[in-house]
């Protein structure tokens, strides 16, 4: 992580200076990500385009927080690539429309703070893999197509293309120690614009991948039938394009959180993202989602609030117009190095200094994250078996801690206090505590420090009480907390049991006797 972010405090006065240089940065490394991940899903290039400003500018004005960045990003436009081709272009934007109404009922529903469930190992190992992408993507610049088929570049233009992005790092580098009243990320963009131009230097440019010159968003409703089949078509499409793109927004809402030491409002975002999704779909756009490299590279331009954003949308509009003549002349090797960068800013670094103090499945989660997300380039996936896998984890060890400390009374009475949750990894544990036997014949356990916490826990006081009353004991329950003793009463169909008032304790097998 690049440590002088964390210093940003987006209470501050809005710096309008570095707000529109800000925006003018990410909206240059914006252009060819975009174009490139449309052409890949074999898009038309301004679908890609349309996509970055309207997302750009739908979530900077509606977003969850400031400095957050969207546009039309690689992890949705990969889900799309198969409906791309079995039904067309048409059906990708039904489903992207389709995809920012279930974005928009998660919002609704305040479900986004479900994000908050994402075990910090998990965030190591997604934004650790997200760098590695990043990194690698741009490795294919260093690519020509000869004959129409795909080469590296070898000797001069090789050799030009290297030095050009070697520039770039530099000036991104050494700049910051110099002046930081302009981002160093467009001051290189230009400084190696200048270069090539003066010197005439001959080099990969924008105007390679594709051309950037449009009109306005054409406002377009899909031309496909409405009818239940075309919805049983579009719809596991439109499902994982909304959870893969409310993740990355959602994980990426967390990273700044982090970086500024502040927080946003993730249902918001879920609904700002829905917004943009929709109009995507009828405004010629291949939608998106938060894009984690441009967030990083407005952050560390000094952007502050959503004027950055804004500014940002409407710089790719306006090159969409009229600025295509000069933006397809720069040279693909600036972009290359300040991507390059943002890759190194974005890697936590961190995780290798702390690598040996945490726990091994917490080093296990991170890397198999990192892992899934390099080699499938499926956030959502990644983040999912992460999860789950610290889920599982979690349960095991909170299984192994329920113990119980057993004493007899004076009047002869047993005494099991529990403490550790009795849930379905711990029934077992629970269950192995009690002498049925040997046990007096009036047993209580004091819940005092545990609590029943599923089906599996009610289950296993069932199976106990049984054991107990088949010996001709007589078993209570003490000190169960108020949502306890709801859990039990409600599950009165499945468990013979009543939960009488007392001072004392409850018992649990009245009926039994």
């Amino acid at each position: 992580m690049i440590p002088s972010l964390r210093l940003f405090d987006f209470s501050q006065k809005v710096d309008y200076k570095k707000e529109i240089l800000a925006g003018l940065t990410v909206a240059m490394t914006m252009i060819p990500e975009s174009l490139s991940f449309a052409i890949l899903a074999g898009f038309p290039p301004l679908v890609g385009l349309y996509a970055a400003f309207i997302m750009g500018l739908v979530t900077a004005v509606l977003g969850g927080r400031p400095g957050m960045i969207s546009g039309g990003a690689g992890a949705t436009a990969v889900v799309l690539i198969a409906l791309m081709q079995s039904h067309g272009l048409e059906y990708v934007f039904a489903a992207v429309a389709l995809a920012g109404v279930l974005q928009i009922l998660v919002g609704m529903f305040k479900l986004g703070k479900f994000i908050r469930l994402v075990p910090q190992p998990v965030m190591y190992g997604f934004v650790n893999g997200l760098a590695i992408i990043i990194f690698m993507s741009q490795i294919g610049q260093f690519k020509t197509v000869v004959n129409g088929e795909t080469t590296w570049l070898t000797g001069e233009p090789l050799y030009i293309m290297a030095g050009l992005v070697a520039l770039t790092i530099g000036i991104i580098i050494v700049l910051p120690r110099i002046t930081k009243a302009v981002p160093p990320s467009l001051v290189a963009i230009i400084v190696v614009f200048a270069v090539v131009m003066g010197f005439g230097i001959e080099t990969k440019m924008v105007r390679d991948i594709a051309a950037v010159s449009g009109g306005l968003p054409p406002f377009h409703v899909p031309q496909l039938p409405f009818t239940l089949e075309t919805l049983q078509i579009i719809f596991p499409y439109a499902l994982i394009m909304a959870g893969v793109g409310l993740t990355e927004s959602l994980l990426t809402l967390n990273l700044v959180d982090e970086i500024t030491g502040t927080r946003g409002n993730g249902n918001r975002e879920c609904v700002a993202q829905g917004s943009a999704n929709v109009l995507n779909g009828f405004f010629f756009g291949m939608g998106g989602c938060a894009m984690i490299a441009q967030t990083l590279v407005n952050l560390s331009a000094g952007a502050r609030a959503r004027l950055a954003g804004i500014i940002s949308a409407f710089t790719i509009l306006a090159i969409i117009l009229v600025g295509a003549p000069v933006i397809e002349r720069v040279p693909m090797a600036a972009l290359v190095g300040v991507m390059v960068m943002v890759s190194i800013g974005t890697f936590e670094w961190i995780s290798f200094r702390i690598i040996n103090k945490m726990p091994r499945h917490d080093v296990f989660v991170g890397i198999l994250v990192a892992s899934i997300t390099v080699w499938l380039h499926n956030l959502a996936l990644a983040v999912l078996i992460g999860v789950i896998i610290s889920a599982l984890v979690f349960a095991w060890e909170s299984a192994k801690r329920i113990r119980a400390r057993k004493y007899v009374d004076e009047k002869g009475v047993k005494h099991y206090e529990l403490y550790g949750p009795l849930f379905f990894g711990s029934v077992t544990a629970f269950t192995e505590k009690f002498d049925v036997q040997n046990d007096p014949e009036v047993v209580i356990i004091d819940f005092r420090e545990s609590r029943v916490a599923d089906m599996s826990g009610i289950d296993a006081l069932h199976k106990l009480t049984e054991r107990y009353h088949k010996a001709g004991k007589k078993l209570h329950l003490r000190h169960l907390s108020p949502d306890c003793r709801l859990l039990l009463q409600n599950a009165d169909a499945v468990i013979d049991v009543n939960i009488l008032e007392d001072p004392q304790y409850a018992v649990v097998t009245d009926k039994l006797a």
